[in-house]
């Protein structure tokens, strides 16, 4: 006599369960559509704006984080090296060339969740292009490890996988569609471990 509702029962826990799991699965693994990649380097123009894809309005609902405007700045997150391989906190990564155009930029280390990393109280975990020191030609070079490293440095946490977000503010890319053409900043592993 109960076996037909329980058996209804379980089906619908089921398809709304997994329904509900798959889409919160779908918003954490993705911001949307219309990534742009340039070497290890992504990004959403269209993220911010009314034109965004319902998957980007729903992850930045639930994010709940202030987007930039399209003439404000655009953001750019690394999670591979320009091998495509992971970054990983137990290894050592150089960033080198030059940013595109902008007023102002920011780079620091975040978790995977895009929150800025936990390192040591007092190690630098973020830098900016009023603060990096440059070559002549307006070029730099960040060295990025958990191990201090002279000249610029970005202390990564002592272990697991992490981020890199670069967000560039009044720049004349973010309002156009020449961001394609755009030169980033090399990623590379310069190393891991002890060697």
């Amino acid at each position: 006599m109960f076996r037909f509702p329980l058996f209804i029962l379980i089906t619908l826990i089921v398809a709304f369960g997994g329904g509900i799991m798959i889409s919160l699965y779908a918003l954490d693994a993705t911001q949307g559509f219309g990534a742009i990649k340039l070497g290890a380097w992504e990004a959403f123009p269209a993220l911010q704006t009314v034109d965004a894809d319902p998957y980007a309005k729903s992850h930045r609902a639930r994010a709940g984080k202030l987007l930039y405007g399209s003439a404000e700045g655009l953001t750019f997150t690394a999670s591979v090296d320009d091998e495509g391989a992971r970054l990983n906190a137990g290894c050592r990564y150089r960033i080198s060339g030059q940013t595109p155009p902008a007023r102002l930029w920011t780079l620091f280390t975040a978790d995977n969740g895009g929150n800025p990393a936990a390192v040591k109280t007092g190690l630098p975990s973020a830098l900016n292009s009023w603060t990096v020191l440059r070559q002549p030609d307006s070029s730099f070079s960040i060295e990025i490890s958990a191990v201090a490293q002279p000249g610029n440095w970005l202390a990564l946490p002592q272990a697991g996988t992490f981020r890199l977000v670069l967000t560039l503010f009044d720049t004349p890319t973010a309002g156009s569609s020449g961001v394609i053409d755009l030169a980033m900043p090399k990623l590379t592993k310069t190393g891991c471990g002890n060697a």
